[in-house]
């Protein structure tokens, strides 16, 4: 069954540029960074696509809720400064870089699965759409992609995988590239990790 859910992924995807449902087939990756967030990067489809992994102490049901909560993701990730949903499953979400660079924002198309294994998966990729507004001084990525992998270790204790292009186009220098990616992923299961551990704490 596993088999046919990514087959119906790739088929979903392929009209776009950038395709990350083979991302578990990539064999050149990077580390950049092994604690306390694993920061993995290479280059696929002619793309740099980063990769961070770890295991947070939460039941993987919790933690995919607020994965798939994108309207909320201001709350959730400190550098998403508004997110607006457009249509069923297409999502415009508008971040902050910091000064002196320009922000950026990208419009997506997200799915997401329960696999036989349990493993739970939330894809995204870009597309154009009509009612996405490009803000001033802001930078759109047109190519963004990213990639959720959960897989349950225990009752209360997951994997979390969070993959996405790292291409970030603008006034950005490519030789701050790395530096960021280690800073996003770093901050991005931080911050879900904080997230989730503020509600089970109220």
């Amino acid at each position: 069954m596993k088999k046919y859910i990514l087959v119906f992924f790739f088929l979903t995807f392929k009209v776009f540029s950038l395709d990350l449902t083979e991302i578990d087939r990539i064999q050149n990756w990077e580390l950049l960074q092994n604690r306390p967030v694993k920061v993995e990067w290479a280059i696929h489809q002619e793309y740099p696509i980063s990769k961070a992994e770890r295991v947070l102490n939460h039941n993987i049901n919790i933690i995919a809720s607020k994965i798939e909560d994108i309207e909320n993701y201001p709350s959730i990730f400190k550098r998403v400064t508004s997110t607006e949903r457009l249509d069923e499953n297409i999502i415009q979400v508008v971040l902050n870089l910091p000064f002196p660079f320009s922000g950026r924002d990208y419009v997506i198309n997200y799915f997401k699965e329960t696999l036989d294994d349990g493993s739970w998966i939330f894809m995204f990729s870009s597309i154009k759409h009509p009612k996405a507004r490009l803000r001033k001084n802001t930078v759109r990525l047109p190519n963004a992609a990213g990639m959720w992998i959960l897989k349950p270790l225990s009752e209360n204790h997951t994997k979390v995988i969070y993959a996405w292009n790292g291409e970030l186009l603008g006034n950005f220098p490519d030789v701050g590239l790395t530096r960021a990616w280690i800073t996003q992923g770093t901050e991005v299961l931080t911050w879900l990790d904080e997230s989730i551990e503020l509600k089970e704490n109220k």
